[in-house]
């Protein structure tokens, strides 16, 4: 079994990375290099824009290829929750903004050619307790509704024809929900940006970052510094660098993947006979697909804590045991691949983006950033070069988490929490 994500062992290598100097100054420059970094860049680049975007590791070597695979529609939370919580407005408003953020992906890869086994499956939400079920009808009768009348509410029956396992009581299909290589995709991305001009450094950690005046920033790096007049930060969970107010606002979340060597054609169209993208409706969930070579990827927050090679292999043996559990035909399947990455959670579990003294950022994306990353880079670069302010999070308020700076030193608190809801609801 192989301590890495499979996306990125099965990704073709970049070759765009710039390999000039750090120029002395740049029109924007971009911090982080993943989806939303990599999709501003293109997008400012196509405009003739002078950009540089400076990536502490390798491009896409984080979230953006560390995560499940999944391309959905919808928000994080449940709709009706989120309407309670937002207001039905709002709610809409975002939901759709989502169901946007997955068609600007599909576009983006029709239009630069990226082989990234992309389709639209639909995704199903599973009722993991009979009790849930209930909450899932509610949220299907509030968005048929509202914000999309072709969503389905399947039965305890019914469910067993999407998803042939005793464990589901019940599901909610969405139609639009999609699914690609995420690791090809990324490297496609960055490919294109390196093709329309911008020029991307990887290897630049950045340690220091001081506004001049307006958005002018000086930005120093461990390989020189850089005078920008406008500054994107798109570091995913910014739990390193320069960036104390974001970091009292973004809590790092362990995630930990598994990936199954390649299971029988027969066998996997049984137990999963339409081939979606899966989310069970547990507090601490799973979520699962399958690949083009016909393995399974499955997720979830197996422990509260951050990834490292250890925490990796514990959660990786957590994760096979569920997945036996849920699919015991499954019991003898070898496990290719294991890893973790972190989730740039926000207390609201939602996206934000904006500015905030000078700076422009787009963050928070709370484990459901594949889509809305890539469509938030469009929506920042737009906003930098002043040809559009359509930012579907522009008022989202954003205090800081109480007594949070910079260290979670209270998630295992919170996965006791969660855990303990799961029991008891």
């Amino acid at each position: 079994m192989k301590l890495e994500s499979f996306w990125q062992h099965t990704a073709p290598v970049f070759t765009g990375e710039c390999q000039n100097p750090l120029p002395q100054s740049a029109s924007v420059v971009i911090i982080g290099g993943g989806f939303s970094g990599i999709s501003a860049a293109r997008h400012l680049a196509r405009q003739g824009i002078e950009v540089v975007v400076l990536e502490k590791e390798t491009v896409m070597s984080q979230a953006s290829a560390r995560n499940g695979g999944h391309c959905n529609t919808g928000v994080a939370q449940n709709f009706a929750s989120l309407v309670a919580s937002k207001g039905l407005e709002k709610a809409t408003a975002f939901y759709r903004a989502y169901d946007q953020a997955v068609s600007y992906v599909e576009s983006v890869i029709d239009e630069e050619a990226i082989d990234c086994d992309f389709r639209l499956c639909g995704k199903i939400k599973l009722a993991s307790k009979p009790g849930h079920f209930a909450s899932l009808q509610a949220a299907a009768e509030l968005m048929r509704k509202t914000v999309d009348p072709d969503v389905v509410l399947l039965s305890a029956s019914e469910i067993r024809h999407e998803a042939n396992s005793e464990a589901f009581h019940g599901g909610l299909l969405q139609q639009r929900g999609g699914q690609m290589h995420m690791g090809k995709f990324g490297i496609g991305l960055a490919e294109s940006a390196a093709r329309a001009g911008a020029k991307i450094y990887q290897h630049h950690a950045v340690t220091g970052l001081s506004r001049l005046s307006g958005y002018q920033h000086r930005i120093e790096t461990d390989k020189g510094s850089i005078i920008a007049d406008k500054v994107l930060l798109a570091t995913g969970c910014s739990n390193s660098g320069p960036f104390p107010w974001f970091q009292r606002r973004i809590v790092p979340v362990g995630s930990f993947i598994i990936t199954t060597a390649p299971i029988p054609q027969k066998l996997l169209t049984e137990l999963l006979p339409h081939d979606r993208t899966y989310v069970t409706s547990m507090n601490v969930g799973n979520y699962f697909r399958t690949t083009v070579d016909n393995r399974l990827v499955f997720g979830g927050r197996a422990r509260f804590s951050m990834s490292n090679p250890t925490q990796d292999s514990r959660s990786g043996a957590i994760l096979r045991n569920t997945l036996h559990q849920l699919f015991p035909a499954l019991a003898h399947t070898p496990i290719d691949y294991c890893w973790g990455g972190l989730v740039d959670m926000s207390a609201d579990r939602l996206p934000h983006a904006g500015e905030q003294n000078g700076l422009f950022y787009t963050l928070g994306y709370s484990g459901h950033g594949t889509q809305m990353s890539v469509f938030m880079g469009r929506v920042m670069a737009d906003l930098i070069s002043e040809k559009g302010d359509d930012n579907p999070w522009e008022n989202t308020s954003w205090p800081a988490v109480p007594g949070y700076f910079g260290k979670p030193w209270f998630l295992p608190l919170t996965g006791l929490y969660y855990k303990t809801k799961d029991r008891l609801f």
